[in-house]
């Protein structure tokens, strides 16, 4: 028997210059380190890419009174996760805590002599620095799946046991992708409590227990005085529901539905929402959209 949790690494910045010193990823408690040693107050970084580990870096070396530069190759921060509400708080929050952030700003390339220097975009503009971090998403750890001619979907196919293609072999964590039918499609979860479930599931199959567990992928993160939490996945929703005022406070919840059915919440700041959300989703509970934008006031 065999388990593989091979994991992911970071998404390599394909530029010239993305090679020299002073460039960072973020994966590890090393990388970390490294990034610590930099990180002097005063000193300039940009960080390319605006999804949730750009936008917590920032957080964090802003509050290290760093000069903090957020480069995001898409319209808005967090496109590809969130509703454009979210993604217009988040990048509202983070110019006001004095963070420039950039959307449709594309690298074309990292230059310095020995050490990065320079961020110049497509346009043209070079912005100067003294350190940059990459946050461009993460690629699945597959070579040895692929060895064993395991079967590949953006990382090795499971089933609901965490089997792979091989029945002699299990796989957990960031380089797993399982099929949720709840919302009829495969997915490759990137969060602790997927890889913690998955690890569970797991071991009971290698010591020939057949369990089963269909469990909401849910997420969080956090940005200065915020907690962001989310429930479920919210593709494919054709309806958003507020309750708070993005644009003005710093609680809100973004309730995502399709076809009136509930299928995924953004609750930042907003612990009641999320739990209720959470079960609802799970359970498949009716909701009602005036309740909904009371929030937490409905369920009080």
């Amino acid at each position: 028997k065999l388990a593989l949790c091979t994991g992911a690494r970071p998404r390599q910045l394909r530029v010239p210059g993305a090679d020299l010193a002073g460039v960072h990823y973020l994966r590890t408690a090393a990388d970390v380190e490294l990034i610590r040693t930099s990180a002097a107050p005063g000193r300039r970084v940009v960080i390319v890419g605006g999804g949730y580990i750009g936008l917590e870096t920032a957080a964090s070396l802003r509050a290290l009174d760093l000069d903090v530069t957020v480069l995001e190759a898409t319209t808005r921060v967090l496109e590809r996760v969130t509703a454009p509400d979210v993604s217009t708080f988040f990048e509202r929050i983070h110019r006001e805590e004095g963070i420039d952030i950039r959307t449709c700003a594309k690298v074309a390339a990292l230059v310095g002599d020995d050490c990065v220097r320079e961020v110049t975009l497509s346009t043209g503009e070079s912005i100067p620095t003294d350190l940059v971090i990459v946050g461009i998403g993460v690629e699945p750890r597959t070579e040895l799946a692929e060895a064993a001619g395991l079967t590949l979907n953006d990382g090795v196919v499971i089933d609901e046991h965490a089997r792979t293609s091989d029945p002699a072999i299990v796989a957990a964590g960031d380089c797993a992708s399982k099929y949720i039918s709840r919302y009829g499609r495969r997915v490759r979860l990137e969060c602790v409590p997927g890889a913690t479930d998955q690890a569970k599931l797991a071991a009971a199959t290698l010591c020939g227990k057949s369990k089963s567990a269909v469990s909401l992928p849910w997420f969080w993160s956090d940005q200065y005085d915020l907690k962001l939490q989310i429930a479920g996945l919210n593709t494919g929703y054709d309806e958003v529901v507020l309750s708070g005022d993005p644009t003005r406070d710093r609680d809100f919840s973004c309730f995502y539905l399709r076809g009136g059915e509930l299928l995924a919440a953004d609750c930042i700041n907003r612990p009641r929402d999320f739990m209720f959300s959470k079960r609802a989703i799970t359970q498949q509970l009716p909701v009602d959209r005036a309740e909904l934008m009371l929030g937490g006031l409905a369920r009080s």
